[in-house]
């Protein structure tokens, strides 16, 4: 064989293997092997950028006799839907556990003890071989009988492309599960899909000198600017400090839209039932817990303390196993809503709110007839997404209420007894119809039962109406 025809053998195989290694764009080979291309479709995220801001709220309480204003006080609990402890979990590094086994584990969708899989595998259903499910969702309730999922907070890494990656779907292929390896960390996709399920979102590192804070505030900047691009317009206001570094911690300080901070230590510890203040710039303590019995034990012993003296247990996670999934179920069977149903478990984001909101929100009551009125102004800060609130009218019996409704900018709605009257939550999210519109619409594409409890799950998140009742129809 000549030289010519010797080169030319080699640039053919070179340019061969190099088309061999190209990542092709998204795409699903059909069941019978057709090679029908279909573009899937992950972008839906709820619109976080023109949320409510700034609300002002009001409440009737129609009761069924004469009521004295003055025989009743108004406050917002400690706790969200007067749980009376606290967990939070933070999941550091970006990791792509944080949504193939922790959010799936949370809200009912495939898990593999092998393999790992993206937002875009789940829409197609494209998932690993040994992928299972627990046929049930984890959370607590919101007093009033409504689910209320359990939620954590997952830190991005922006300035890195691996949250750019293409994702390879192949349906119906098993020669190899190469699309299902445990990928650098999540992609971006991924992170839509649990932020419109009431995932959190937090800093961690960026790309710079890890030394210099100056740099890394300039960099918390561009990490920042990358993040409203990516998730239209939905900012982070939360850094959980990386491997104990002090200069992020000095560089978030300065940085004006971080508000809340993690750390494990040199941080202050959280007494929920002891907060006096809204938290801003206050440097909170998370744990590395050596294992998941740990983080029991450190469970159990809290809850042999008056609710006054119990610490938040603040988690921190990096990879996630069934292990984790394990100790979920283990929360939602004992202390969540299959369980004594007394644990909140938001993201960190969502508590700061509700802190904020407990410490600056200002109520009124006023009587007119039988119905008791109330007006509720809600304060918000930069990148605030959760304007959400419980309310409690200590001395007034749910005996004693007729019907409670509100207008807007109220959307979410619910009351229920406490120890000490009712309590009343409100969820003025601007967009909530139009979100459990979007889960509805899921569901009559594909019927499944995992999107059947997702659609009931956000419809029951709004106010009484036949709008309400009309899309509780169209579900099965």
């Amino acid at each position: 064989m000549s030289l010519k025809i010797q080169a030319i053998v080699l640039f053919s195989a070179i340019f061969l293997m190099a088309v061999a290694c190209v990542k092709m764009p998204p795409r699903i080979i059909d069941e019978d092997e057709t090679n029908t291309e279909e573009e899937v479709d992950a972008s839906y995220l709820y619109p976080f950028d023109t949320e409510n801001t700034n609300i002002v709220a009001e409440i009737s309480i129609l009761t069924n006799e004469n009521v004295n204003p003055e025989l009743f006080e108004l406050e917002i609990p400690p706790l969200k839907y007067n749980k009376s402890w606290l967990f939070l979990f933070t999941q550091d590094d970006c990791s792509h556990s944080a949504y193939s086994r922790t959010w799936a584990s949370i809200h009912g969708k495939p898990l593999s003890e092998s393999y790992f899989y993206d937002a875009v595998h789940l829409i197609a259903d494209d998932l690993p071989p040994d992928a299972y499910c627990l046929n049930k969702t984890l959370g607590s309730t919101d007093g009033a009988g409504n689910e209320v999922r359990f939620s954590f907070t997952t830190t991005l890494a922006p300035e890195w492309d691996y949250m750019n990656a293409e994702i390879t779907i192949n349906k119906g292929y098993t020669e190899n599960y190469y699309r299902f390896y445990m990928k650098n960390g999540l992609v971006w996709t991924d992170v839509l899909e649990m932020l419109n399920y009431g995932t959190g979102i937090a800093f961690r590192d960026v790309n710079t000198d890890k030394t210099n804070s100056d740099s890394i505030r300039k960099h918390f900047d561009r990490a920042q600017t990358i993040i409203l691009q990516k998730l239209s317009g939905r900012g982070c206001k939360m850094l959980a400090e990386p491997d104990g570094n002090k200069e992020y911690i000095t560089a978030a300080s300065a940085y004006e839209p971080i508000q809340t901070m993690v750390a494990q230590e040199g941080a202050v510890t959280l007494y929920p039932f002891q907060v006096k203040d809204d938290l801003q710039k206050i440097l909170l303590e998370r744990t590395l817990f050596s294992s998941v019995g740990n983080i029991k034990t450190a469970i159990e012993n809290q809850l042999k303390l008056k609710k006054e003296d119990r610490i938040a247990i603040h988690a921190e996670l990096h990879r996630t196993s069934g292990d984790w999934t394990d100790f979920l179920l283990w929360l939602n069977y004992n202390y969540g809503k299959d369980g004594d149903d007394s644990v909140w478990v938001p993201n960190m984001e969502e508590y700061y709110e509700y802190n904020y909101y407990r410490i600056h929100s200002t109520m009124t009551k006023s009587v007119e007839d039988k119905t008791l009125k109330i007006t509720i102004s809600i304060p918000s800060g930069q990148y605030f997404y959760y304007p959400s609130i419980t309310v409690n009218v200590k001395g007034l019996k749910k005996a004693q209420i007729t019907s409670v409704t509100a207008g807007d900018p109220v959307t979410g709605l619910s009351y229920g007894e406490y120890e000490d009257g009712t309590m009343i939550n409100i969820d003025c999210r601007k967009h909530l119809m139009e979100h459990a519109i979007h889960y509805v619409e899921k569901y009559e594409k594909n019927k499944t039962a995992s999107n059947a409890r997702d659609a009931k799950y956000f419809v029951n998140m709004l106010k009484a109406s036949s709008k309400k009742n009309a899309l509780l129809g169209r579900i099965d």
